[in-house]
């Protein structure tokens, strides 16, 4: 994202070392979480790191579509709402399930990440492939 960025604010900075932080809590959360077994708390744990790195996300990517205006490269890239929100959808089914099944939650974070296996086609509108 921030290579779609013609200038950088503090802002984006600031936003960028939100995210930063909550990408380096992945190593942690996963460990407990496989030296606990699945346990329900480390579970959990690594539900609210994935949300509050959702969350920085769009917050480094709403800065940078503020400070580069609405014409922007990724502005027409991020172009609807599209399956971007949904993992944001499955936030409160993970606490949840966590409640009853720490595999429960486990399924819902494995069906998460595979969502992301097929591939975007709004990039294709934005950035259209040089066919020779």
């Amino acid at each position: 994202m921030l290579h779609a960025c013609t200038t950088v604010t503090g802002t984006i900075l600031w936003a960028n070392l939100h995210l930063l932080f909550w990408l380096s809590l992945f190593p942690f959360a996963t460990g407990w979480m496989g030296e606990n077994h699945f346990a329900a708390v480390p579970t959990a744990l690594y539900g609210v790191v994935l949300l509050m790195a959702a969350i920085a996300y769009y917050v480094l990517q709403q800065a940078i579509i503020r400070a580069q205006g609405p014409e922007s490269i990724l502005q027409k890239a991020v172009g609807r709402i599209g399956r971007a929100n949904c993992p944001r959808c499955f936030i409160s089914w993970r606490f949840i399930a966590t409640l009853v099944s720490p595999w429960i939650a486990q399924a819902i974070f494995v069906t998460v990440a595979l969502m992301w296996l097929i591939p975007d086609r709004r990039i294709e509108n934005v950035f259209p492939r040089n066919e020779a």
